[in-house]
């Protein structure tokens, strides 16, 4: 069982290694401006570094004798405890705490300085290993320094994300959640070497490439989660404008005037919107609603007070699909009034009040009115309306 773990964990530590390379590349240009992004940025490239020089592939390439192991295993552990630094920044900064961000600093600058001195004080020797009976190259208190660096900074790195997970908004919360797992991993792992440096207890051999390689998975995660979001809101809103979109080009084709450009197929308009991707929504929604706005002029008149549905007149409040049902006959025969150049109606009552003052609440209306006006048949003349308290158009 613990050979099958410890295969287990060297097959995933090139996997682990890849994804905090391309992480960081993938974020490199976003972490310009943001000091948050920047610590976490950096702890993760850090990490990536050290977890790649610790790869068997990359040792065997680098290490043709003795001193170059020696230098190989030294550098390792300097970039990993600026890593730890790293990871203490980014902990600061995003939690506003000024000292400790002090101290990330002085810490990612001393502890290499440390290492070196306390690896210098040995005879020489090579790759820095763990030997039989307590003895350990180069020497115990290298060990014990670089294996309490990393401790201090998992543990209150992974307490404070936890703590402040729950007060972050939805993408720093899970960021900062998936962060902390990661570094709870590494500091199972470095207490796992304290275990072997102190008591010289071997146990724990089998899980510590297991849980070196979840710490790097899970922090690549953490770097990406705002990529990950940023893609799942461009992917609702182009499904949004999708299904949006023969409502609006129906109304634009009645009321040209009042898109900002000249319309574009639909593939197109996901494909090469005219507008920033992240407004594409936003846009169709204003559209609509001015449509509507200049289409209330040729609704037909009806009696306020009441919705007709078929033969059957319902007195209460009418539902979100019997609304958008009746705002969609709306449109359609106001469209077919202002194509046909039939003279203004002038109703007090205008198209563009049904709706909400909340954008979300509003994509959700406007996406029922198009499932509603698409089952319109082409030729119908309904002329059936409501009228709803409250309403408005969203706040430009």
């Amino acid at each position: 069982m613990s050979s099958e773990l410890a295969r287990y964990g060297s097959a995933l530590a090139i996997p682990a290694v890849t994804g905090l390379w391309l992480a960081a590349l993938i974020r490199s240009p976003s972490v310009v401006n943001s000091r948050q992004q920047r610590g976490l940025w950096l702890a993760v490239v850090s990490a990536a570094a050290a977890m790649t020089l610790d790869l068997p592939a990359v040792v065997n390439f680098v290490v043709r004798d003795g001193a170059s192991g020696h230098a190989v295993s030294l550098t390792r552990n300097c970039i990993g405890v600026v890593s730890a630094g790293a990871v203490l920044y980014f902990v600061a900064s995003t939690t506003g705490r000024h000292r400790l961000r002090i101290m990330a600093v002085m810490a990612a600058v001393v502890y290499p300085g440390l290492l070196v001195a306390l690896d210098g004080m040995t005879p020489p020797h090579g790759k820095h290993i763990f030997l039989a009976h307590g003895q350990s190259s180069p020497s115990i208190p290298y060990w014990l320094a670089l294996i309490t660096a990393h401790l201090l900074a998992d543990s209150v790195c992974t307490f404070v994300c936890w703590r402040y997970a729950r007060q972050a908004g939805r993408t720093l919360s899970v960021s900062l959640l998936v962060f902390g797992a990661g570094t709870a991993f590494a500091g199972l792992y470095w207490l796992v070497l304290l275990t072997e440096v102190v008591l010289d207890n071997r146990w724990g051999l089998a899980f510590s490439p297991l849980l070196m390689s979840l710490h790097g998975l899970l922090r690549a995660a953490a770097l990406l989660v705002p990529s990950f979001a940023s893609l799942l809101r461009t992917g609702q809103d182009c499904v949004v404008a999708w299904r949006l979109w023969p409502l609006w080009h129906e109304l634009v084709k009645a009321v040209p005037n009042v898109a900002l450009s000249t319309p574009q197929g639909r593939l197109e308009e996901l494909i090469r919107p005219a507008a920033p991707r992240s407004l594409l929504v936003y846009r169709r929604v204003i559209e609509i609603r001015d449509a509507m706005l200049v289409l209330g002029d040729y609704a037909d008149h009806c009696d306020p007070s009441e919705l007709q549905t078929g033969s059957s007149v319902d007195r209460d409040s009418p539902t979100v699909e019997q609304q958008a049902s009746a705002l969609a006959n709306l449109i359609k025969d106001a469209c077919q009034a202002k194509v046909n150049r039939k003279p203004l109606l002038r109703n007090s009552f205008r198209l563009g009040t049904l709706g909400s003052r909340d954008l979300d609440e509003e994509k959700r209306f406007l996406l029922e009115v198009a499932h509603a006006y698409a089952k319109i048949p082409a030729h119908a003349n309904p002329g059936v309306w409501i009228r709803t308290s409250g309403a408005g158009r969203p706040h430009d």
